[in-house]
């Protein structure tokens, strides 16, 4: 019984601070995360650290949920109106903050799992705060229209590339002999299953809705379908993440009124979701954070310049106007849910490195998230898109 006390006291406790960072213009998931930390065991105790350890399944039922979402995004006729040139850029940028996040901290000495693992969780962005400021403002142009859709896919890319560098950070950290198997054949290995076990649960799922329609039964069979696959993935070694994904990806691609069905699942989703960022605020321990003090000052600078820089040659590559050359990179900086949620699994696969790197992680979220929609304002003002009074808008839940 008390963990549904616990539960209770994390949700009053996130909402209660989205009212505090509301007058300063910060997004709800920046309250979240500060709510945790206060009423977490390293501050105020109000969550004990067996009962943040208790809630550990709401963590990973909502990474599952986030995932899904993600693979909503990718349905083929939109990705096909993006355009090839959106898809390099996403391409560009994503590499660009592994390669120089990756480097920098090689360079400076850091053990290569840490390194590896916090390259692949740079490529992670979280669009909420940036679409937030579009909206408001009511920005049009070249440049908002080729953020929506790169956005869109690059936490997929992520996803990606985190299964391929956990694989190998694992096996350095374990003290494994390298092989080509190892870093390759096995990860690639991992991620095909992955895709094809979501694949396989998504077409089951899309099929199933041909004999439930009402919205009721629709969201029981997408909870059910997320739930069995984080299940699989656990029991079986696959990534739950690209499996979740997966099976979004194969369900609107198969369901003409998917928007409609992933609308439905998306109003049951926002309670899971403020859980899972207290939570993730609760598991801060800020004892850590003066020995990642100089971690995470590379961590922010290497992945920020990484991200500007590869969206300015990918937009390079394919002749873009100069105005998305400089100024879409900044507009990608932002990072919150895909990016906690690598963190978390960071805990449980790479213990030795774990809380280092959730403590970067969560601190990088926080400037990002204060900086982000200030700078996205800046920029889209500079590039001409925003050239009107800011509107009232209403809050709209944003996917992580």
């Amino acid at each position: 019984m008390q963990t549904i006390l616990y539960l209770a006291v994390a949700m009053l406790a996130g909402l209660l601070l989205t009212r505090v960072v509301k007058p300063i213009h910060l997004p709800n998931v920046t309250g979240y995360l500060i709510a945790g930390l206060l009423i977490g065991p390293h501050v105020f105790k109000l969550l004990p650290e067996n009962a943040v350890e208790s809630l550990s399944l709401i963590t990973t039922l909502a990474l599952g949920f986030i995932a899904f979402s993600i693979g909503g995004e990718f349905k083929l006729s939109g990705i096909k109106q993006i355009g090839s040139k959106a898809i390099i850029i996403t391409l560009f940028q994503a590499f660009g903050a592994v390669i120089l996040v990756d480097a920098v901290l090689l360079i400076c000495g850091f053990d290569a799992p840490l390194a590896l693992t916090l390259g692949a969780i740079a490529t992670a962005t979280a669009p909420a705060a940036t679409l937030l400021v579009v909206r408001q403002y009511r920005a049009r142009g070249e440049v908002t229209s080729t953020l929506l859709p790169v956005v869109a896919m690059d936490d997929a890319i992520g996803l990606m590339v985190f299964s391929i560098s956990l694989a190998v950070s694992s096996a350095l950290a374990s003290g494994v002999e390298l092989s080509f198997s190892s870093m390759v054949l096995m990860p690639l290995l991992e991620i095909l299953l992955s895709l094809l076990v979501g694949g396989a649960i998504g077409a089951l799922l899309a099929l199933s809705m041909r004999i439930f329609h009402s919205k009721g039964n629709r969201l029981g069979l997408s909870i059910a379908a997320v739930m069995f696959g984080v299940y699989i993935a656990k029991q079986f070694g696959l990534s739950d993440l690209l499996l979740c994904m997966s099976i979004g990806a194969v369900l609107v691609n198969l369901r003409r009124d998917s928007e409609e069905i992933l609308t439905v699942t998306d109003s049951w989703t926002p309670p899971l979701f403020l859980l899972f960022f207290v939570i993730s605020g609760a598991e801060l321990n800020i004892t850590v954070l003066p020995t990642v003090g100089i971690l995470g000052v590379l961590y922010i600078v290497a992945r920020s310049i990484g991200k500007y820089a590869g969206a300015y040659l990918g937009a390079a590559v394919v002749k873009s106007s100069p105005n998305i050359r400089k100024y879409l990179g900044i507009t990608l900086l932002p990072q919150a849910g895909v990016a906690i949620g690598m963190a978390q699994i960071v805990l449980t696969e790479l213990p030795r490195y774990g809380s280092q790197i959730q403590a970067v992680v969560l601190a990088a979220t926080l400037i990002y998230e204060l900086v982000g929609p200030v700078l996205t304002k800046i920029v889209l003002t500079k590039a001409g898109e925003i050239t009107i009074e800011p509107r009232a808008i209403k809050p709209k839940h944003n996917k992580a």
